[in-house]
């Protein structure tokens, strides 16, 4: 690949390192709203009537909201213990991954969101239904379609 920006490789890291963090301000923006919604739940009038399933997904959630939270939120931790260290491209290396399974977390915790939304609201079978479409589409927006954009150039 022909790289016209004439930059050296701290400049490219640099702009990799910018690139990731407005990357990481949006993903943490959807994990914050996730989160707040789930954690709101409890204190709703109807939250007693789950049934255990229903009870036990919606912990398994907060838990993988919380996780969620912690991945998005792990670059700039890693970053503040290496700022000024010469690691950058370490940095860099590792905030790429963070943000892949930030990802894949913020898939999952959607897809068990529409899953036990639906359950309360209509029933179980047409619960995997919804999840497993919701599924589908992050899975081709989050792993094909960048795959696509990436095998556009080769």
């Amino acid at each position: 690949m022909d790289d016209d920006r004439n930059e050296t490789d701290t400049e490219r890291l640099d702009r990799k390192w910018n690139d990731m963090l407005q990357e990481l301000r949006v993903m943490q923006t959807g994990a914050q709203l996730t989160a707040g919604f789930l954690l709101t739940l409890p204190f709703q009038q109807n939250f007693s009537k789950l049934d255990g399933f229903q009870r036990d997904l919606y912990l398994v959630l907060v838990i993988l909201a919380a996780l969620t939270t912690a991945v998005v939120v792990a670059p700039v931790a890693v970053h503040r213990r290496v700022a000024g260290l010469h690691v950058k491209e370490r940095l860099v290396v590792t905030a790429h991954r963070l943000i892949g399974t930030g990802l894949a977390c913020l898939g999952l915790l959607v897809t068990g969101m529409v899953f036990l939304i639906f359950d309360v609201v209509v029933d179980r079978s047409f619960a995997a239904v919804a999840a497993g479409g919701v599924a589908v589409v992050l899975l081709a927006l989050l792993v094909a379609l960048p795959m696509k954009v990436v095998g556009d150039d080769d």
